[in-house]
């Protein structure tokens, strides 16, 4: 006999959504119950040591070209059109939803009512609404939980409805495929169906945030966040797989978040309850705090390898694909703040991953280099992340996070510009990617150095070290750093031809200056100026 946990019951109904004539509705069921039913609904196993291990099907990371935002009046001016944010027609939607409706009638779903948004004054309540058990357990980690008196009220300002087994036709629906991602901001709405990755319903209210604070003047950041015991904050914007759920995980520092994140008049807060951490290779030494977090009931991997009789899994088999993944609350961290809120920032890190292993490893940014890389957002999507994606490829994502951006990458770099001339903020660019080579001939960069690095610019031992400007990107590059060999500093000294490397620079700074034409007739002279030297 299930409990109907009317108790937890909101008095805003389903029917609010459309979806009526349903079988069973699950609100607001805890961390326990979840696991029971995803359990008896075949959706995934129960591991040795405690985690849900779940498939996602053929979809192991998010499908980019099935997203869509709906195109209507009161936000057409608004989006930035194009690849990222392709339109779609509002008569489309409403069909869409309504056939998507009628498919779940009969059928049982699951309700979570949450937030998102750790600063009450910019929180946004929300619903999710799934066909798995297991995703209604992923966004009970992802988001916010809201009380028990807080469900019982709750209204939502924003809902997503995530159904995996109903597919679009595409010559009927005007989608890419079978599978889409679309948000309607008009009506509120979010639709995914089609694939079973849970990342769709996380990066999906993330780009609402992204369209709802600029607005009111707060900054949204694809960012990982941490405090020190001094009290100052960091943050690391990158790109998946560059290392931002990694160097904010550390033990010595109070981690805010893994990924997305605000900055009001008031500091830095969360978006989220939870983190979404790659786990491929994942190993207790190198990273102790999320490796934990693998070993707790609580946490959902998804397409982690686990052995069919034992039950253990092994972090290391990349059979499924490399993309795989780990969601948890936030306080599975050991040492995570309770608020998921922190002061301004003292330090602000670019991370990329740098297929062609050109850029330093670390390298100290002007307010207008810093504007720039911003603005170009460098790195290489890392194998799986996406699909059709099998080794790194070089990418240019604006704000680093582009896919989640519906608004023009100027208005958060504005928002960017404000903050660190109204908070004296240094910014750093580090390079989480190859060293010795490109990808392929060199090496992935220590995990050991990068972590000596940050721990340098966190503790201010780098504030004002002695610098070489390093010709090709004019890049303020320190001559030494506690704990990091010399020669590792310098990329040039790394590589066995320094002319090859040289070829290498000259190419990576032509493509900077090419991807940076599309910013060029919003950009300062000064931020302009601030791009790689091509006559080198």
């Amino acid at each position: 006999m299930r409990d109907d946990h009317t108790e937890r019951h909101s008095s805003y109904g389903l029917e609010n959504h459309g979806l009526t004539n349903l079988n069973d509705v699950y609100w607001n069921l805890t961390t326990p119950q979840l696991y029971e039913q995803a359990i008896k609904n075949n959706e995934g196993h129960l591991s040795e040591s405690g985690p849900l291990v779940v498939r996602t099907g053929h979809h192991t990371g998010r499908s980019a070209n099935d997203k869509f935002v709906v195109e209507e009046d009161t936000t057409k001016d608004d989006i930035w059109w194009g690849k990222v944010n392709r339109p779609y027609p509002e008569d489309k939607f409403d069909a869409l939803h309504k056939k998507m409706m009628a498919y779940l009638e009969s059928q049982d779903v699951y309700v979570q009512d949450c937030f998102a948004g750790a600063a009450e004054t910019h929180r946004l309540p929300i619903r999710v609404i799934t066909q798995y058990a297991w995703h209604s357990l992923f966004a009970r980690n992802m988001f916010i939980q809201a009380t028990p008196e807080e469900e019982a009220n709750h209204v939502p300002e924003f809902t997503v409805i995530n159904a995996p087994r109903f597919h679009a036709t595409p010559e009927e629906d005007g989608t890419n495929s079978e599978t889409f991602i679309i948000v309607n901001f008009k009506k509120r709405l979010v639709l995914i169906g089609g694939t079973g990755y849970a990342g769709e319903t996380k990066k999906s209210i993330f780009s609402v945030m992204n369209y709802l604070l600029p607005k009111k003047s707060v900054m949204s950041m694809h960012c990982s966040a941490n405090i020190g015991s001094d009290g100052n904050t960091a943050i690391f914007f990158g790109l998946s797989g560059t290392g931002k759920t990694t160097l904010s995980a550390d033990a010595s520092r109070t981690l805010i978040g893994d990924d997305e994140h605000g900055w009001d008049e008031n500091g830095v807060f969360n978006f989220e309850g939870g983190c979404y951490a790659k786990l491929i290779n994942l190993s207790a030494e190198a990273e102790p705090e999320i490796y934990e977090t693998t070993r707790r009931f609580g946490t959902v991997l998804e397409n982690v390898a686990m052995d069919a009789s034992t039950r253990q899994v092994d972090l290391f088999d990349a059979s499924f694909t490399e993309n795989t993944r780990g969601s948890y609350p936030t306080c599975f961290i050991p040492n995570a703040s309770e608020t998921g809120i922190g002061g301004h920032p003292k330090n602000v890190v670019f991370l990329s991953a740098d297929a062609f292993g050109v850029l330093p490893p670390i390298s100290k940014l002007t307010r207008d280099q810093a504007m720039y890389h911003f603005l170009s957002g460098y790195t290489a999507k890392v194998a799986g992340t996406e699909r059709g994606v099998t080794e790194p490829q070089p990418n240019f994502s604006a704000c680093y996070g582009a896919p989640f951006m519906p608004l023009h990458p100027e208005a958060y770099a504005t928002l960017l510009g404000q903050k660190l001339d109204g908070h004296e903020v240094d910014a750093w660019l580090i390079n989480t990617g190859w060293t010795g080579g490109p990808y392929g001939v060199g090496s992935r960069m220590k995990i050991a150095y990068t972590r000596a690095m940050v721990n340098a610019v966190l503790d201010g031992t780098l504030k004002d070290v002695e610098t070489v400007t390093e010709p090709f990107f004019g890049l303020q590059v320190p001559v030494s750093c506690p704990n990091v060999p010399d020669e590792v500093l310098n990329p040039r000294n790394t590589w066995p031809n320094p002319e090859e490397y040289d070829a290498q620079a000259k190419k990576l700074a032509g493509m900077f200056a090419e991807n940076f034409k599309k910013f060029a007739d919003r950009a300062s002279p000064a931020v302009l100026a601030a791009g790689p030297k091509l006559d080198n």
